[in-house]
């Protein structure tokens, strides 16, 4: 059970995000909107094509993904920075466009500036802490000498 701080942390979040008009149906919104300029994309498709064989369930894992960054929902349990270390194709040119596309995304779905601002400064925080974690794996003893992109921890 989460400690009295964690519960109010949890609630002054979502407070937060109801506040800005941050609630289920513009996440959702903003998910399939940007995942849909993924599939289009000509430096991103062929990265998520790859590895990303039922769009559905991803889509439904990364709305429960951003109910849990954006609202504090708790509803989405996972280790995104595995699944990225061991994608070889991506670097800080793919992060960029990636942020691009969710920018556009999140201005074009934001129901204000202010719910814009707080989208646009997770998502840049998430992507700085992904690329640090995946250039870190890459220059670790442990992955030099492996070919097959597993992470080692």
């Amino acid at each position: 059970m989460p400690s009295q701080t964690a519960l109010e942390l949890r609630t002054s979040r979502t407070a937060l995000a109801d506040g800005l008009g941050i609630d289920g149906p513009f996440i959702d919104r903003l998910v399939d909107r940007f995942y849909s300029a993924v599939r289009s994309d000509l430096v991103l498709a062929p990265i998520f094509a790859s590895r990303v064989d039922d769009w559905e369930p991803h889509l439904a894992r990364m709305k429960q993904f951003w109910r849990s960054i954006l609202r504090a929902e708790g509803s989405f349990s996972g280790n995104p920075m595995l699944k990225h270390v061991v994608i070889p194709d991506i670097d800080a040119a793919e992060f960029e466009r990636w942020l691009d596309l969710f920018e556009t995304a999140v201005l074009a779905e934001a129901p204000n500036p202010g719910a814009a601002a707080m989208v646009t400064d997770r998502a840049r925080s998430i992507a700085a802490s992904l690329l640090a974690g995946v250039l870190r794996h890459r220059q670790s003893p442990a992955r030099q000498g492996s070919s097959n992109g597993a992470y080692h921890a």
